[in-house]
This record gives C-alpha cells, structure tokens and sequence, in this order.
C-alpha cells in the first residue's frame, strides 16, 4: 500500500508480491503524501516513476527487475516528450513496453505507468 487514497476508495493495491513475481499497479503522477499533481507530463511520469520505485524498493526490487511496463496515455502527443525520464529509468533494462492511448480516471492525470517485475531478474545478461 502506498497511501494514496485511491488504494482504500477503489479497493486496490498499490503492489503485489506473488512468489518471485511483483505486480505494481497502474500508478499515476500524483505525489500520494500530499495528494497533488502536475499539469507537466514529464513531471507526471516523474513522479509515477518515483511511485513505481518505491512500490519496487518495499518488495526488495528496482526498475532493473521490471521485465514487464506498460504506458497508458489521454494525449498520444505526450509521449514522446517522456522518453528521456522513461529511457533513465528502462534503457538499460529493456522491458517488453506497450503505449495505449485512453481515457484516465481523472482528467488532471495524463500518463499511467504499470509495471511486472521478478526479483532478480536485473541479474540478466
């Protein structure tokens, strides 16, 4: 649990650990301590990257253990701009990625980001 209210309004997890594998949930923008976002889309994938990290960090995982991510955008214009905090955090990594355009629970939120990961993986040549 990340203490996002949306975790206890919907009924979800933030992440969850099955066995090696972990599942983090379509995470957003939102800074969850204060509940506020940015109306930047770099800034956003930012903090949902920040989110991620943490969510990875508590099931003893990093971004290097993703094998799985999955880009969730309102505006398909606005992913290109996020390359460069996306390729920081996966470049070296590779994971198989899918980009979706659709609508987001709430219009302030321009990109999701969902990842799968498994502890150790980041140990692949």
């Amino acid at each position: 649990m990340s203490g996002s209210s949306f975790e206890e309004h919907i009924g979800y997890a933030r992440a969850v650990v099955d066995g090696d594998r972990v599942h983090v949930s379509g995470t957003t923008g939102f800074d969850y301590a204060a509940m506020t976002i940015s109306d930047d889309v770099v800034e956003q994938a930012e903090q949902c990257l920040r989110n991620i990290g943490a969510a990875l960090a508590e099931a003893e995982c990093s971004f290097a253990d993703v094998v799985r991510v999955r880009y969730l955008l309102s505006d398909r214009d606005d992913f290109e701009p996020c390359w460069p905090v996306l390729r920081r955090h996966f470049g070296d990594v590779r994971p198989a990625a899918t980009m979706l355009v659709c609508g987001l629970a709430d219009p302030r939120m321009k990109i999701e980001i969902e990842v799968d990961a498994r502890r150790g993986s980041g140990d692949r040549d």
